[in-house]
């Protein structure tokens, strides 16, 4: 096939007839992928498109594997009567979540469909740990892919959520000491070897709030902070529509930060465990510290003790007060085990603490998002990598 050059010589100058078909493809792929099912007629409608130009846009995509027709079931004979939609097996993703306990996987198509599911829990420690890591997240995503029924079918794009966060410079995951074995700077190139396609790591609550700005509270919301509570502790800061994620990928490790009546945090990311808190935020307002406040009762007995939900409710305001006082948020949406128990009740007494301190007021939610939200925001990531390229028809 000839290469297409525009004036300056350079392939797909922008401009160009060709650049500008891929435009209106990716447009029209863009909208099938949002609305489902869409008529010649109504696509052209649109993408402002003539129908001329519509039908030879549809048949191209067709012919390259990434639409296919149907009729409609009442539909009249005839051009018009055709439906569009995007070939969910044009390409498959990965999402995955990792914790301390083992790793979550889902495989979807690339209509965002999940077709897959599977859950591998973690061993004792192995003699080789990255090794069994690799391998761990290999069996994760093999046994959603038997599922599906794509038998040895490698996924597109795949993401994992994990605790932490990866340091752009190092590419080493920090503040997640209690995942052994991924901490190795080439664990990422490892993972793509082993799977056999792009992996990204990415913190599990950017992930979580990634998923509520998609489909759950925060959506419409461009300045919002998502506070997660769980046997972990930690924030995802959206400024401007934009994630924040600070030097080290560590903006948003809300778990290490002091406040009074908690210890201190000491020594480096590599060196706190976050499963039992030794200081910080963490220490007073996780899992494992509600539970302390109820001589170790399981989490909904806990708080089901109204002086363990206000004294829970007082601590998670200190936490957020301290947050909105730096980022100034339009929303706060509490995530996470504590918040999920906790309720609407717990959300009441949260934002009843914080009423009249000197400082904004944002809105404080509960979070709206039903399934898994770091599966959830694993998986918008990988579909919108995948879509980047394989709706790419320049």
């Amino acid at each position: 096939m000839a290469t297409h050059t525009g004036p300056s010589g350079i392939p797909g100058t922008p401009g160009t007839p060709r650049v500008l078909r891929a435009m209106n493809d990716r447009a029209a792929l863009d909208l099938l992928v949002a609305h489902g099912p869409l008529t010649r007629t109504r696509i052209s409608e649109l993408t402002g498109l003539s129908k001329p130009t519509a039908s030879q846009l549809l048949g191209r995509l067709e012919e390259t594997g990434l639409v296919r027709s149907r009729s409609k079931e009442s539909g009249r004979p005839g051009p018009n009567a055709l439906l569009y939609e995007i070939e969910p097996t044009a390409a498959h993703v990965a999402a995955l979540s990792a914790d301390p306990h083992g790793i979550s996987a889902v495989v979807a198509d690339i209509t965002g469909t999940v077709v897959g599911r599977a859950r591998v829990e973690a061993d004792s420690v192995a003699e080789d740990v990255r090794h069994r890591t690799a391998q761990l997240v290999k069996e994760a995503v093999d046994g959603a892919l038997r599922k599906a029924g794509l038998g040895s079918t490698e996924p597109h794009t795949t993401v994992i959520g994990t605790p932490g966060a990866i340091d752009p410079q190092s590419g080493e995951l920090r503040y997640a000491p209690h995942l052994p074995g991924w901490h190795s700077r080439t664990l990422r190139a490892e993972l793509a070897e082993v799977l056999g396609t792009p992996v990204t790591i990415e913190n599990d609550v950017n992930l979580a709030a990634m998923a509520e700005q998609h489909a759950g509270a925060a959506q419409d919301h461009d300045d919002f902070t998502l506070v997660w509570v769980d046997n972990g502790t930690g924030a995802a800061i959206v400024v401007g529509g934009v994630l924040l994620r600070g030097a080290t990928g560590g903006a948003g490790e809300i778990g290490y930060m002091p406040l009074p009546g908690a210890p201190l945090a000491r020594g480096g990311p590599g060196e706190y465990a976050a499963a039992n808190a030794g200081g910080g935020f963490q220490s007073l307002v996780s899992v494992p510290a509600v539970r302390r406040l109820a001589d170790g009762k399981p989490l909904a007995e806990a708080l089901a003790d109204l002086s363990v939900r206000e004294e829970t409710a007082r601590r998670l305001a200190n936490g957020i007060a301290a947050v909105v006082a730096v980022v100034d948020p339009q929303l706060v949406v509490l995530s996470g085990a504590v918040a999920r128990t906790g309720g609407e009740e717990l959300r009441a007494l949260v934002e009843r603490e914080l009423t009249g301190l000197a400082l904004p007021r944002p809105l404080l939610r509960l979070s709206e998002v039903a399934d898994d939200p770091i599966l959830g925001g694993a998986l918008l990531s990988a579909l919108a990598q995948a879509r980047d390229e394989v709706f790419d028809t320049a």
